[in-house]
């Protein structure tokens, strides 16, 4: 079973810089697992632990449940794909799918059938004569793949493989990957910063911030319950919006003052205002979705006064940029009969919907939560 262990992982560089601390969780067989986070977070070095390119200052790193700390890159059976191609210039596609098997000593008639079955499953088969000058990005991409994918590793590691890509390609090789892990079944662990990249291929994923993981669950749960703030606007695009303040509260609802004169009011079940309430000294973070927020009806009283700051139509939706008394703010629209830019508004929001976090620290505030 080529399940992958971080038991309390930590690297520490030679100039005391902390560059994983204490990463501790599994990855399943057949898994696709998804590091994702701002550059400097440690996503990289977490792969390249697993890969043998990094050594390991403390805890235990386990692959199909051998510990391989000490052991060598070459002994992991692991394959990696990086995001600079790393292609042989010289060799045709069909010589760079076979070469690392020909260093293994990998029978003839094994090796092409295994060239054969990569080449068909990532419609590589006309490619096979060329030379990578030949190929597109995308095709020199599905090349790298390929060959990973003719060594059938335990486990596949991909240093975000979509990077050089553009858009359109991107999307493309996207697809490739996921329909890749679907058919070989094979573990793997994927590291991106592009937070869509994550939430459309992983089955799980890995949030990380300055070398810490701050959240592993799978993709609509990180955007539906964050753990804490950097998550909440971290994951989903554009990011959630979030408000900080003192509590108050008047005519028997709890309130959040955003600023001077204007205030939002909360509606948390009876388990959760407890909690909120035991908040009222420090006051709290409040955090909407832009798809949570709305022009506002002349009957909603608990309506805020907004003003529109700049209006990014993107085809099937639009963005609002708005300023809420000095807070800014993004609502997603439907694109037709949007206010213009300069406009004054009534903002709306779903109270049911809202997001509460910690002011000092940014943790979730729950009603479960000890």
């Amino acid at each position: 079973m080529a399940t992958v262990r971080f038991e309390h992982v930590r690297k520490v560089y030679e100039n005391g810089y902390v560059g994983v601390d204490d990463a501790d969780f599994e990855i399943a067989h057949g898994e696709m697992l998804v590091l994702v986070g701002p550059s400097g977070c440690g996503k990289s070095t977490l792969l390249r632990m697993v890969a043998g390119l990094e050594t390991i200052t403390a805890g235990t790193l386990s692959i199909g449940g051998r510990v391989v700390n000490e052991v060598s890159p070459r002994d992991r059976d692991i394959a990696m794909v990086f995001q600079n191609y790393a292609l042989y210039p010289h060799m045709s596609v069909a010589d760079n799918l076979a070469f690392g098997l020909r260093l293994r000593g990998t029978p003839k008639a094994e090796l092409e059938r295994r060239v054969a079955d990569a080449a068909a499953m990532l419609d590589l088969g006309r490619l096979l004569p060329l030379k990578p000058a030949q190929l597109s990005g995308g095709q020199r991409q599905r090349v790298a793949l390929g060959r990973a994918l003719v060594r059938q590793p335990a486990v596949f590691l991909l240093d975000e493989p979509l990077s050089n890509l553009d858009a359109k390609l991107r999307l493309s090789t996207r697809v490739e990957i996921a329909k890749l892990h679907r058919a070989v079944g094979a573990t793997m662990i994927y590291v991106t910063h592009d937070q869509i990249e994550a939430m459309t291929l992983g089955q799980r994923i890995v949030v990380m911030r300055d070398g810490r993981v701050q959240q592993i669950d799978a993709p609509m749960r990180l955007y539906e319950r964050p753990a804490n703030a950097f998550v909440a606007t971290f994951v989903g695009s554009p990011k959630m919006n979030l408000l900080e303040g003192p509590l108050c509260e008047r005519d028997g609802t709890l309130r959040v003052r955003i600023a001077d004169g204007i205030e939002l009011a909360l509606a948390p079940p009876p388990a959760l205002l407890a909690k909120l309430r035991a908040c009222a000294d420090r006051g709290i973070i409040v955090g909407l979705r832009p798809e949570h927020l709305h022009v506002a009806r002349d009957d909603d009283d608990d309506a805020v006064p907004a003003r529109v700051e700049s209006v990014e139509p993107v085809g099937n939706e639009a963005f609002l940029n708005l300023d809420c008394g000095g807070r800014e703010l993004v609502v997603r629209l439907p694109p037709h009969d949007l206010p213009a830019a300069g406009d004054a508004l009534r903002l709306g929001y779903d109270a049911e919907r809202m997001h509460f976090f910690e002011r000092e620290g940014g943790r979730r505030i729950d009603a479960d939560a000890p």
